[in-house]
């Protein structure tokens, strides 16, 4: 193992029994056994994976739900074996795997500090030295005190996550735990994952979320039905990811409908790296004045929304054409959105089922910000 090298995956492999049966008596068991009767089916996780993650990358695993980046995960930290190939690893690891195993409800918070500490390996020494230092990161001052059992969760997961970034290691394994509780909170977690960054720590991720591997990782790895189909640029994958899950998308959006007086619909007919147009056909059995609003939507959120004009209220039923100009927008992915309005009170009256995607590819551009790239009109004195 080359000396830069802070983890080696070589060929590893793991599959799980899933039952089908349910063996409730020692009979039904030893009957099932003569029977040469399986009562499970094997599932295959990982197939013969390999890569290397090099000392002081932040590097991320991205997949859909059932891709097989949690067990890979695992097998880092040591809890699962592999049934073949094999992991070297070079440095102390620490995985966030879970935080907050071994607390204990009935204890108090000052309690269930040292308790987490000794489970980390801290002595009581090293504890009674950081124990200020965690209870102020954590924000919980006044509660240490109470019982674990009178914690909100989102306090609980502070204070497991304020005991675990105490921990002197090399190489961290994070499972969906870039950023805990509210948003105070979660930037200090971002400062914390930058400070890591600049002492050149490993840090390996599993997340769904695209914005910290855009921000935080300096490789990522694509994971599908337990193969890495992809290891290279953070937006790159990201790309990969987002397009794989559009159809997914797509597909949920559908559960709208429209109302049994009213329709609509929306699609995408042509995009260009200037623009893209959409075709509308809207329809009502009832005569009265209605508007077509727009949304364009990133990561759940509207960043942007235009309706026509009320001036020109549309009645009975038509076709219209919108021509969205993309390059106000920093690279992502993209949905619009369609709905009809009543122009009288503004009531939507129908949704279309297509929620058309589209995807600006690019460099990003951390200056422009998340979405809408606002004009460099800086003056410097």
């Amino acid at each position: 193992m080359r000396e830069n090298v802070a983890i080696e995956v070589e060929n590893i492999s793991k599959s799980f029994k899933l039952p089908h049966e349910k063996q409730n008596s020692i009979k039904s068991a030893f009957v099932n056994f003569y029977k040469r009767k399986k009562g499970y089916e094997k599932q295959q996780v990982l197939k013969r994976v390999s890569f290397e993650i090099k000392q002081g990358e932040f590097f991320g695993i991205v997949g859909r739900n059932g891709s097989g980046k949690s067990t890979l995960l695992k097998l880092l930290a040591g809890t699962y074996t592999p049934e073949e190939g094999y992991i070297k690893i070079n440095g102390k690891l620490t995985p966030f795997i879970e935080l907050g195993v071994g607390f204990n409800p009935e204890l108090s918070g000052r309690e269930n500090v040292y308790l987490n500490g000794a489970l980390l390996g801290f002595s009581r020494k090293d504890m009674d030295a950081m124990y200020d230092e965690i209870v102020q990161f954590a924000e919980l001052e006044r509660f240490m005190d109470q019982k674990l059992k009178n914690y909100s969760s989102g306090m609980q997961v502070r204070l497991a996550f304020s005991i675990a970034i105490q921990a002197n290691t090399d190489i961290l394994l994070l499972d969906e735990v870039l950023a805990v509780g509210d948003a105070a909170f979660q930037q200090k977690c971002y400062d914390y994952f930058e400070k890591l960054k600049r002492e050149k720590k490993t840090i390996v991720i599993v997340t769904h979320d695209m914005a910290a591997v855009k921000r935080f990782c300096t490789r990522a790895a694509y994971i599908v039905n337990g193969d890495i189909k992809k290891i290279g640029d953070p937006l790159e994958i990201t790309d990969l990811y987002t397009e794989a899950n559009i159809e997914g998308i797509e597909k949920q959006h559908r559960q709208f409908t429209s109302s049994q007086h009213h329709n609509l619909t929306a699609k995408i007919i042509k995009q260009t790296p200037q623009q893209v147009i959409i075709n509308f056909q809207y329809k009502s059995d009832q005569k009265e004045e209605m508007y077509v609003g727009i949304s364009v939507i990133r990561e759940g959120i509207s960043v942007a929304d235009i309706t026509t004009s009320l001036e020109k209220p549309l009645i009975s039923k038509g076709k219209l054409t919108y021509t969205l100009n993309t390059e106000i927008f920093n690279e992502g992915v993209y949905q619009i959105t369609a709905s009809l309005f009543k122009k009288a009170n503004r009531e939507c009256v129908a949704i279309s089922k297509e929620r058309n995607t589209f995807i600006i590819k690019g460099e990003g551009d951390i200056t422009r910000g998340n979405a809408l790239k606002l004009a460099d009109t800086w003056e410097y004195n």
